[in-house]
């Protein structure tokens, strides 16, 4: 509101200065123009002023002011002036002795933050706001209580379309087939094919978030939900400044972050480090019945017809992590940014699973299983940016180069032991196991974009990106024999060498005319993905072993074009369509293709499919976006088919046991099961009643249709489900800001059985305190304790009903954040609204 009457006020004495001297002018006129632009965000700035001063006659002054869209024309006689250009709180821009003897065009002028009023202007972004734009929804994060002293993935989950599973996972509109990027491009921040790292960064390091539905081809063409780009702080303001956060909570655990920035005119440092401690109990419940009763040989020939397993967990993960960086300004026109992310994690999980076998509601046996798990991972990544402006009107070029490296040990001891016999077999001794598994993986990416401006509406861009990525994993399985001594299990011992290495060129235009943008792009991507099974089993004995054939050396390519058609049309100022199509690509990682199963559980295990092909497919997405003065409405429905997807399916199988015995299990594993086709809609809105009151919610239904079998079983299914989340911030008296956030994912029908619904509250209070230079939070996250999995699956051998939850119970967290020499959260717009810049590319 300061902003805005500020503005106002200069506006106008503008505008005074600008019609009384321009009554008293004579000669020769001609036209000064320009545009005024946000350096950072680049989005206008509205009422920037522009104040034109005669060399000759300091008096004789003359102005005005930008419009809406940071546009101004001024007309001047011929002469000598000094130009300035200002806006409250940004640095003042200034172009000395311009003779004008004809029209002057200073094309676009870029403002920064400036330090020396830090203070007189205050702009809070108090909820999630939204800016819609050709290729995708951009969310600055807001002043989002819940996630004070929480992760990344926290965050994430208060965002429209997005959703945090219960194990971390993150899926897009329903479907977990999503692209993880950090500052548009790959990187350890985010994992390497997975989103375990997230859940160890902090919350506030999240600039904003963009959701890519309908990517433009600039894009990888992996990930067939689309894209979720995580763009980090980096402070811009001159001078020393940065916050430092504190956090602690039940179940137990703690950490403290700091965000640094120190920026010259020469060079910006930045750097966000952190130390965290969590522990994190869970549990399962597997309760399997079988139509055929079994005999299992490592219980010495029991035969049960029904097995109660009871897992619980508790983790204790530990992790320090570091990201620093300097740009440095080469000139006006041209920047190097070099930078390091470090992290290191040191974590223990101790998991029992209690078994009871049954037969006929009899209980014979009953054994504990106790895995004690270290894993310690180290994650090291070098990146260097350049960036060339040819002119302020857009016409850059940019370089990348990045290596990440990824080590990580994990070591095992399984014991299982005997709590109750009632077989009247005697004594029966299941034998210890012990594993090591050692992963190495190296990444490179390579990459330069170019963009050209032609004339004031339209803009070429063409690039070139290779990744290429390597990853060893060494799998040792130690089973005990008869003797007490540790045998390695030869048939589950295996090294796997994995390569994926994408290179892709692109080329992409995008013009405007009127109400109406389009933006139309191709993407050439060849795919070359090599696999290598170094294992002491031949290839028909791990095809034996396995019970599908396996290739143990393959080498697979992979060429498409990806197409991609985005359009907007204004139907007014706030009021736009929007219709997006695209190609995507779903490669099968890592952990999908590995085929030695997993040993967290001896009765169920997970298996990778190394004959994995890539999945493809085509979506179609149409947008309605109109705002009012207090109600912001988002809209869209879409469709998407996906050939070859990837589905789970759980069967029985054998597996060899410590003496080359086998072992009856229920595996799950991958293939390229089926035809999915998945169509849905989502609706969001925004809504601020009163200074006192905001509100914003959002509702996704979904459908997805599978056509596929296998083993001459038929896995088709029609299903439809939906998820939905409201959030309502209040402020109280004493100024005291309490904020609510629910979330309900429905029921869904699986291909093998079905999922309840997930229920997740989340309470939390925050007050400023210290003059408003500090942030003290309490925030209750999954008050009902909802957030719990529950399914149920059927197949001709066995039913199971299963219960998992990752974090078990609610948890209270305390956050303090203490900021110097910088604003709080901010929305650097003159008019302090969302903006809809429908006009970048």
């Amino acid at each position: 509101m300061t902003t805005k009457i500020l503005c106002t006020l200069s506006a106008a004495f503008s505008l005074f200065f600008s019609s009384v001297n321009y009554s008293q002018s004579s000669g020769n006129s001609y036209e000064i123009s320009g545009k005024v632009i946000d350096n950072e965000l680049n989005v206008p700035l509205e009422y920037a002023t522009i104040s034109i001063i005669d060399v000759n006659d300091p008096e004789n002054i003359n102005g005005g002011v930008t419009n809406n869209e940071g546009v101004f024309n001024i007309e001047v006689d011929s002469g000598t002036y000094n130009i300035i250009v200002e806006f409250i709180s940004y640095e003042t821009k200034r172009f000395n002795n311009r003779k004008i003897n004809s029209d002057l065009n200073l094309q676009t002028i870029e403002l920064g933050i400036s330090s020396n009023n830090l203070d007189e202007v205050v702009v809070r972004a108090e909820t999630t706001q939204v800016d819609i734009r050709l290729d995708k929804k951009i969310y600055n994060i807001g002043k989002d209580l819940t996630t004070a002293g929480g992760t990344v993935s926290d965050a994430l989950n208060n965002v429209p379309s997005i959703a945090v599973d219960i194990e971390g996972g993150i899926s897009l509109r329903g479907n977990d087939n999503v692209r993880i990027l950090i500052n548009g491009k790959p990187s350890a921040m985010a994992g390497f094919g997975s989103t375990d790292v997230l859940s160890q960064l902090p919350a506030e390091a999240i600039e904003r978030v963009e959701v890519i539905t309908s990517p433009s081809a600039r894009y990888d063409a992996e990930g067939t939900a689309g894209i979720i780009n995580i763009i980090l702080r980096k402070k811009e303001t001159l001078g020393f400044n940065g916050s430092v956060t504190v956090n602690g909570g039940i179940p137990e655990n703690g950490s403290i972050s700091t965000n640094l920035n120190y920026r010259t005119d020469k060079y910006n440092l930045f750097t966000t480090t952190g130390y965290r401690y969590s522990e994190s109990p869970g549990y399962g419940f597997f309760d399997t019945q079988y139509f055929d009763p079994r005999a299992d040989i490592i219980l010495d020939s029991l035969v049960y017809d029904r097995n109660i397993e009871d897992r619980d967990f508790d983790r204790i993960n530990r992790g320090f992590n570091t990201n620093v960086g300097m740009e440095y300004y080469l000139s006006d026109m041209s920047s190097i940014t070099g930078a390091i992310f470090y992290r290191i994690g040191d974590d223990r999980d101790v998991t029992n699973n209690f078994n009871d076998y049954l037969m006929g509601g009899t209980e014979l046996l009953g054994t504990n299983r106790r895995e004690i798990e270290n894993e310690e991972d180290e994650s090291i990544q070098f990146s260097l940016n350049y960036i060339k402006k040819f002119d302020n009107k857009g016409h850059k070029l940019t370089a990348d180069f990045q290596f990440e490296n990824d080590a990580e040990t994990q070591d095992a001891s399984i014991n299982e032991f005997i709590t109750y016999n009632n077989t009247q077999k005697g004594a029966i001794d299941i034998p210890s196991e012990s594993t090591l598994t050692e992963e190495d993986k190296k990444e490179y990416l390579i990459q330069a974009d170019y963009v050209l401006p032609i004339g004031e509406e339209s803009q070429f861009e063409a690039g070139y990106r290779g990744n290429f990525e390597n990853e060893i994993t060494d799998y040792k399985l130690y089973q005990e024999n008869n003797l007490g001594e540790f045998m390695l299990n030869k048939s589950q011992t295996n090294v796997f060498d994995y390569s994926e290495n994408v290179q892709a060129l692109y080329t992409q235009y995008g013009t405007k005319f009127g109400s109406f943008s389009f933006l139309l792009g191709l993407r050439l991507e060849n795919t070359n993905l090599k696999g290598k099974i170094d294992s002491e089993l031949t290839e028909e004995e791990l095809q034996e072993e396995f019970s599908f054939d396996i290739d143990t050396d393959f080498n697979n390519d992979y060429l498409g074009l990806f197409p991609t058609v985005n359009l907007i049309y204004e139907l007014g100022e706030d009021e736009n369509v929007t219709l997006g199509y695209n190609r995507r690509i779903n490669r099968p990682r890592g952990w999908y293709i590995n085929p030695f199963p997993s040993r967290s559980s001896r009765n169920n295990i997970f298996q990778g499919n190394p004959n994995l092909n890539p999945a493809f497919s085509n979506a179609f997405d149409l947008g309605y976006l109109k705002k009012w003065d207090k109600f912001t409405l988002t809209s869209s429905v879409y469709y998407q088919r996906e050939t070859d997807a990837f589905q789970r399916v759980r069967e029985e199988v054998f597996i060899s046991g410590p003496s080359g015995q086998q072992i009856e299990v229920i595996r799950s594993i991958p293939f390229n099961l089926a035809t999915n086709d998945r169509m849905g809609g989502e609706l969001g809105f925004l809504y601020n009643p009163a200074d006192w009151l905001r509100l914003n919610g959002s509702l996704n239904v979904f459908r997805f249709k599978l056509d596929g079998e296998f083993n001459g079983t038929d896995y088709s299914q029609d299903n439809s489900s939906w998820f939905g989340r409201f959030s309502s911030k209040v402020t109280l008296p004493l100024q005291i800001d309490w904020q609510t956030n629910l979330f309900y994912r429905g029921p869904s029908d699986e291909i093998q059985g079905t999922q309840e619904g997930i229920l997740n509250v989340d309470l939390a209070f925050s007050k400023e305190i210290l003059n408003e230079k500090a942030t003290l939070s309490l925030n209750v996250r999954d008050i009902f304790n909802g957030r719990k999995r529950n399914s149920s699956t059927t197949t001709e051998f066995f039913n199971q009903e299963s219960e998992f939850q990752w974090r078990q119970g609610q948890s209270a967290n305390i956050s303090f954040i203490y900021r110097f020499n910088q604003k709080k959260q901010q929305q650097r717009r003159g008019n302090g609204g969302e903006d809809f810049d429908e006009g970048e590319f």
